[in-house]
């Protein structure tokens, strides 16, 4: 339901009746309800007769005059009166019967935001009736929905108390509800996507019929794991893996019931009968075993294969088994017998997947080689169970058939292919119904829902989709910009722009905070072009994938993809009333698209090369439309006949746009000129000069008074339409400027450009806004939080990236270096970051608010390494200006200067004790200092070249160094002798660690490899290769089980020590990573004390739960299909005080 415009104006209207009401009265009146037990609040508040009680509550001081008494007494009271008439009015109100977290109350929503988004009364109101669910039941709905409002407007709710509140059939997905206490609340059909509870108090909540994005995630297996089955109850998983073993899981709570141990190498398949007693498993050993799912025991091994089988499945009855195999063989099992029944031959490679019919009469199996991919027997094959004879054979793949299903109404099968392609086929008449082409890697897996809607796929390139079996549409994709940022769009009501690039994607940002919203993938080229349609629900992007994407802006989903085109979509433009989408393309075409079918309306045909641009006239009736061949034509949009040619450019026409008024039509052109056109006439108006090169945008503000472009010369211009007059110049840009567009209100203009940024304008003034970017080039060093949980890395696009250890998510991105960041490192207490950078500067930053505590200047040139001392008091630097500097922490000021290298210092080391310094230099040499007095106490001399990295043991009687020179050098700290060298990389070595027992040091060098040696022999542990460019830093964690690298590939690996395998992979820097470093344990066992080093704040595009440190005591949490969420919030970090007092 969506109220009418008059119901949401008398909704803003009944809030701002607040406006003028003391925040603290909300206070007054919630301590009296509480006191007097009242449970219709509206009714006592009402009633005149219970003014007598408030004086109690309100009068706390017994000296207060009677005047005064008299007169607050009265203020109060008339609040009060004027609270209960707002209760009154909100309670017959949608807002207290809707929901108002779903689509179709967004537009109230937005309005109410509008209006109350600055009164700090109203923000307090709302408050208010959220604690009001807590005494008046009648309320609930509208004390929900103001909590989802509040979330909606950032509110900040560290810390608050929230006992006994009843929250109701609304969403709090994203909601920060660091350290709250929520004792005694009870939930109902609440999505807490994404919540924050760190440090929460939970105690005795009844939380139930919950919405989560997240499930269980199931640990166990020690390698990868090929497969998966539900029992046919539901309540039970089956997995199979490469480490030999099968495994049971509970679904509702998480836990392992069995493993069952039997093949002698991976398991490939796994399959429930239909009563879910037994359950079977193919494997490499060439076997199929059979297994009695009660007993967890062995009760039949089916040979005869000659070869690996990869898939088996159960017939509807469980009476018969089928496998297939590597030997080009499917074969049939009697499963009571377990004898063979029959074997069908007619494959000429590998059998990867085989299927029965849901009434068991068919057997589907797909072909290929699991090796090669490519060629051989790519074929689906139809088989008759009781005759045994091929009936038909599906060909269309042109890699391996891996996986192949069939509908529940056996009418459709799926199969998915090495050749990255889902194909969907008639099962009677054999024919291809439809291909879905987007996964970029192989297709592993697919599986039907059992309502035949969806389709499920799984893929090597790592997602999850989801697809609408009758369309063929992707409906779900489960998993800033590296490239050129190609167009920006506002929405409708100006808050999310949307912006298209060279990296293959869309991103929706909000323009207030300057965050990233969501990231729309699935186009496989360049986004050339984006545009919301009217509403703003809508979201069409062109690409140079030949494909129109249209987007659900409110979940970020792919609804639609409109073929067509045979080149590159450069321009898609809806119609004012959102039912038509046009499209220009490099094919020279226009197309015109029925938004609600996704089916092509009309093709215009005329222009002789590229179409470059699109735009419809305000009234709909027009199109304009700028090509390579210089013209702009005006097309009928009814009759599709073109109007008239509009000639007097000289190269390509980029951009054309209307005037609000649709009398105008602008456009830029190579020629470097825009050009003012008469719609009607056909005549142009005026020719605006200035740009120095290409303008490749224009765009009208809403008033139709000013006219923005955007040029390769790297500037952005605003125009005075009247009178063809620059009115201002807007620098910023580093590369040419692709796109511009106005806000609604015409007050920002936003522009996108080859610098891969995005900035916002203030058009009164012409000064910059906002900038929205991402790592875009080489990360140069990394470091750990001493608690291990907190990763920093710094980058050749000068920002600095804090990253989550666990789940590998970017934290926080801190701005202010100039230039190239090379070296990054944390305060021992892990509360302050420090960063030294090619800007000269060294820069301390607030770990938790992410804000810059001070900028330390005094070296004149780069910095190239940063150092805390172990209390934390004193920063060391080295620098290309051949000096090392000693700052205070505390007050900023430079200590000492030590100069002794003749050449840069890219390295510097505390020892453990605090006392001596360590330096390392492209003069070759090593320096040991004393940092009390800055003198130097020895030389290390030794390195035929550069020294760029040193590091002491966690003893101090041992200081490693890396060398240009491809050797590592361990020397005795108090001789100041060599002890060891360490041979083996063979290009530079650029940084050295220490484990943290001394036992173990990490090397990385620019020939892509990391190593670990071992101190006392000098041998090579290990070699980890994983990078695909020079390692310019590692780091082991506080624990020593786990060691970071940062490369000139622009990512961060992190690697398991003992099993000497990489772990996790960040790839969210655009430039080389030079520096890595872990933080020091925290240890404690006080989970009180814990929650104090918790996340207070998360910014990413997915949704996670986070609950480290929060407290829970008895209670429910269940999700909507009744799963018991105790695990998740376990896995979570989570303290279950019951299992604390068991301990």
């Amino acid at each position: 339901m969506q109220g009418s415009f008059q119901e949401k104006e008398t909704l803003a209207d009944i809030f701002c009746q607040v406006k003028d009401v003391d925040k603290q009265n909300f206070a007054v009146i919630l301590e009296i309800l509480r006191k007097e037990i009242v449970q219709d609040c509206i009714g006592y508040l009402s009633d005149n007769g219970n003014t007598k009680h408030y004086k109690q509550y309100i009068f706390k001081d017994d000296n207060i005059k009677a005047f005064d008494m008299w007169w607050k007494l009265d203020v109060v009271t008339t609040n009060i009166m004027k609270i209960s008439n707002i209760l009154k009015l909100i309670k017959i109100h949608d807002f207290n019967q809707l929901d108002y977290s779903t689509e179709e109350n967004e537009e109230s929503k937005q309005h109410l935001i509008q209006r109350i988004n600055e009164n700090r009364q109203i923000i307090e109101f709302l408050q208010f009736l959220v604690h009001l669910t807590s005494i008046d039941k009648t309320l609930i709905q509208c004390g929900s929905n103001s909590l989802h409002v509040l979330v909606l407007m950032k509110v900040d709710f560290n810390n608050k108390n929230y006992e006994n509140i009843i929250i109701q059939n609304t969403s709090l997905v994203g909601a920060n509800f660091v350290r709250c206490n929520f004792s005694g609340s009870q939930f109902n059909n609440v999505n807490i996507s994404g919540i924050n509870l760190n440090g929460a108090l939970l105690l005795n909540c009844k939380w139930n019929n919950l919405k989560i994005h997240e499930l269980n995630k199931l640990n166990g297996h020690t390698r990868a794991v090929q497969s998966v089955c539900f029992s046919p109850d539901g309540y039970t998983l089956a997995s199979g893996s490469y480490d030999n073993s099968i495994r049971l899981w509970d679904v509702q709570t998480g836990q392992q019931k069995a493993k069952l141990d039997g093949h002698t190498s991976y398991i490939y398949s796994v399959c429930f009968s239909p009563d879910g007693n037994k359950l079977a498993s193919g494997s490499k050993d060439k076997s199929i075993c059979l297994w009695d799912v009660k007993s967890k025991k062995k009760i039949a091994k089916l040979d005869g294969h000659t070869n690996d089988v990869y898939s088996v499945c159960f017939s509807s009855d469980g009476n018969t088994l089928a496998s297939g195999s590597g030997d080009s063989s499917i074969r049939l099992w009697d499963v009571k017998t377990g004898q063979q029944k029959t074997k069908l031959d007619g494959h000429s490679d590998y059998v990867l997947s085989v299927c029965f019919s849901p009434d068991g009469n068919i057997v589907a199996s797909g072909g290929g080689n699991l090796y090669t991919f490519r060629g051989g027997d790519c074929s689906i094959r139809l088989w008759d169970v009781k005759t045994g004879q091929q009936k038909a054979k599906f060909e269309g793949h042109q890699q391996s058939v891996n996986s192949v299903c069939f509908s529940p109404d056996e009418n459709t099968l799926a199969s998915g292919s090495s050749d990255n392609s889902i194909c969907l086929w008639d099962v009677t008449t054999g024919e291809q119904k439809a291909k879905l082409n987007v996964h970029t890697r192989y297709v592993n897996s697919v599986c039907f829902s059992p309502d035949n809607n969806t389709l499920a796929s799984g893929s090597n390139d790592g997602s999850i989709r989801l697809w609408d079996v009758k369309t063929g549409q992707q409906k779900a994709k489960l998993d800033g910009h590296t490239i050129d940022i190609l167009s920006v769009c506002f929405s409708p009501n100006g808050n999310t722009l949307a912006s298209g690039s060279g990296d293959n994607s869309i991103r929706l940002w909000d323009v207030q905070t300057g965050q990233q919203k969501a990231k729309l993938d699935g186009h496989t080229n360049y986004v050339l072009s984006v545009f919301f349609s009217p509403d703003g629900n809508t979201l069409a992007s062109g690409s140079a994938d030949k494909s129109i994407g249209l987007w659900d802006v409110k979940t970020g989903q792919q609804k639609t993809q409109l073929d067509g085109h045979t080149n590159a979509i450069t321009s898609v433009c809806f119609s004012p009333d959102g039912n038509t989408l046009a499209s220009g393309s490099d094919d020279k075409s226009i197309r015109l698209w029925d938004v609600k079918t996704g089916q092509q309306t009309a093709k215009f045909d005329g222009h002789s090369s590229y179409v470059l641009s699109v735009f419809f006239s305000p009234d709909g009736n027009t199109l304009a439309s700028g090509s390579d061949d210089k013209s702009i034509r005006l097309w009928d949009v009814k009759t599709g006949q073109q109007k008239a040619q509009l000639d007097g450019h000289q190269y390509q026409v980029s951009s054309v746009c209307f005037s609000p008024d649709g009398n105008t039509l602008a456009s830029g052109s190579a020629d470097k000129s825009i050009g003012l056109w008469d719609v009607k006439t056909g005549q142009q108006k005026a020719q605006l000069d200035g740009h120095q090169y290409q303008v490749s945008s224009v765009c009208f503000s809403p008033d139709g008074n000013t006219l923005a472009s955007g040029s390769y010369d790297y500037s952005i211009r605003l125009w005075y339409v009247k009178t063809g007059q620059q009115e201002a110049k807007l620098d910023g840009h580093t590369s040419f400027v692709q796109s511009v567009f106005f806000s609604p209100n015409g007050n920002t203009l936003a522009s996108g450009s080859d610098d891969k940024s995005i900035r916002l304008w203030d058009v009164k003034t012409g000064q910059q806004k906002a900038k929205l970017d991402g790592h875009t080039h080489n990360v140069y060093s990394v470091c750990f939080s001493p608690d291990g949980n907190t990763l920093a890395s710094g980058s050749d696009d000068k920002s600095i990236r804090l990253w989550d250890v666990k789940t590998g998510q970017q934290k926080a991105k801190l701005d202010g270096h100039t230039h190239n960041v090379y070296s990054v490192c944390f305060s021992p207490d892990g509360n302050t970051l420090a960063s030294g950078s090619d800007d000269k500067s060294i820069r301390l930053w607030d770990v938790k608010t992410g804000q810059q505590k001070a900028k330390l200047d005094g070296h004149t040139h780069n910095v190239y390494s940063v150092c805390f001392s172990p209390d934390g008091n004193t920063l060391a630097s080295g620098s290309d200006d051949k000096s090392i500097r000693l700052w205070d922490v505390k007050t900023g000021q430079q200590k000492a200067k030590l100069d002794g290298h003749t050449h840069n210092v890219y390295s510097v080391c505390f020892s453990p004790d605090g006392n001596t310094l360590a330096s390392g230099s492209d003069d070759k040499s090593i320096r040991l200092w004393d940092v009390k007095t800055g003198q130097q106490k020895a030389k290390l001399d030794g390195h035929t070249h550069n020294v760029y990295s040193v590091c002491f043991s966690p003893d101090g009687n041992t200081l490693a160094s890396g060398s240009d020179d491809k050797s590592i050098r361990l020397w005795d700290v108090k001789t100041g002798q060599q002890k060891a060298k360490l041979d083996g990389h063979t290009h530079n070595v650029y940084s050295v660690c220490f484990s943290p027992d001394g036992n173990t040091l990490a090397s990385g060098s620019s020939d892509k490899s990391i190593r670990l040696w071992d101190v006392q022999t000098g041998q090579q542990k290990a070699k980890l290769d994983g990078h695909t460019s020079y390692i310019y830093s590692v780091c082991f964690s506080p624990d020593g089980n786990k060691l970071a690298s940062g490369s000139k590939d622009k990512s961060i690996c992190l690697w398991d020590v003992k099993s000497k395998k990489k772990i996790a992979k960040s790839d969210s820097h655009v430039i080389d990573l030079y520096s890595v470093c872990f933080s020091a344990p925290l240890v404690s066992n006080n989970p009180q004390l814990e929650s104090n080093k918790i996340t207070i704040l998360r910014i990413s595009q997915i949704p996670l739960l986070q609950a480290q440190g929060a407290l829970i005591l008895k209670g429910d949490f269940v999700n909507y299909e009744r799963y018991n969420l105790s695990q998740l919030f376990k896995s979570k970090g989570t303290y279950f005080l019951e299992d604390l007092k068991q301990k």
